[in-house]
């Protein structure tokens, strides 16, 4: 019975350990924060607006513990879909402590609609992630990945980002970390491009801004580019306020346009 008792006393130790390698403060955002976009995509060499995007993080429970739900839904307007439907909705758990628990990806493209799912555990002081991946009717993919190190998805590494100081970042500081997106694990980055002053589309709003750069490797010649860069605001909030986009079928950009609930002032605002 002792000797029970100890092994799952070291479960239990190893599975807080590997938790505690992946929790983050948030000094960022609270339950019930919403942020509003407008999308635009380059249309041959004009910048049309096509649809809109929202976010929004609320206070649940996942598996019996308190936790952040937070959604990412954008949504192409109807004369947009007349160049390229788009339909997506990004969805992750987290604790309240930013471990990431389950994401999922939903998206209708074009002709064509995928599902991406992770769920992640902690056994052994490891990070343990199953994936899921279906394309159409295609019968699902599955894969399993384990590794001494977190991995994030896009949203849950979203989230923790926000909390980052730039305080002591060099322009060129990499962030390096394991993403799972469905259908993989693999080794991406952040870089930050350093600090610029940014005034939003159709207004006469200023904000300070700190610059970061999701990138990744081209599969075919190897070399490193920007997917997202995003402008951030630089005071507690860290508010995303602008994505530039490559993707798969062009360029495209989001500016924010209304946020409520709101954990700190907006003090990046610089008119």
């Amino acid at each position: 019975m002792k000797k029970l008792v100890l092994m799952l006393a070291l479960a239990a130790s190893a599975y807080i350990t590997a938790r505690a390698q992946c929790s983050s403060d948030n000094t960022a955002f609270k339950s019930g924060e919403t942020l509003i976009y407008d999308l635009y995509f380059n249309w041959k060499f004009v910048w049309v607006k096509v649809g809109t995007a929202s976010m929004n993080t609320t206070q649940t429970t996942y598996g019996g513990e308190p936790a952040y739900r937070s959604y990412l839904i954008t949504r192409g307007s109807k004369k947009a879909d007349n160049i390229f439907v788009m339909r997506d909705t990004l969805m992750a758990y987290t604790g309240l402590d930013l471990v990431p628990k389950y994401y999922a990806k939903k998206a209708f493209e074009g002709d064509t609609y995928r599902k991406n799912e992770v769920w992640y555990s902690y056994p052994s002081g490891k990070c343990a992630v199953k994936m899921r991946y279906q394309r159409d009717n295609n019968p699902p993919k599955l894969n399993n990945y384990s590794s001494k190190y977190c991995a994030f998805d896009m949203i849950s590494m979203l989230m923790r980002a926000r909390s980052f100081s730039a305080e002591g970042m060099k322009v060129g500081h990499r962030i390096n970390f394991l993403m799972a997106d469905g259908r993989e694990c693999e080794w991406k980055a952040i870089v930050y491009r350093g600090k610029k002053k940014f005034k939003m589309e159709n207004s006469s709003t200023t904000y300070r801004c700190l610059v970061f750069s999701f990138v990744e490797k081209d599969k075919d010649d190897g070399k490193e580019k920007d997917i997202v860069t995003f402008y951030i605001t630089d005071d507690k909030n860290h508010l995303p306020v602008r994505l530039d986009m490559n993707l798969n079928f062009g360029t495209a950009k989001a500016f924010l346009t209304g946020a409520r609930g709101l954990r700190n002032p907006q003090e990046a605002k610089v008119k």
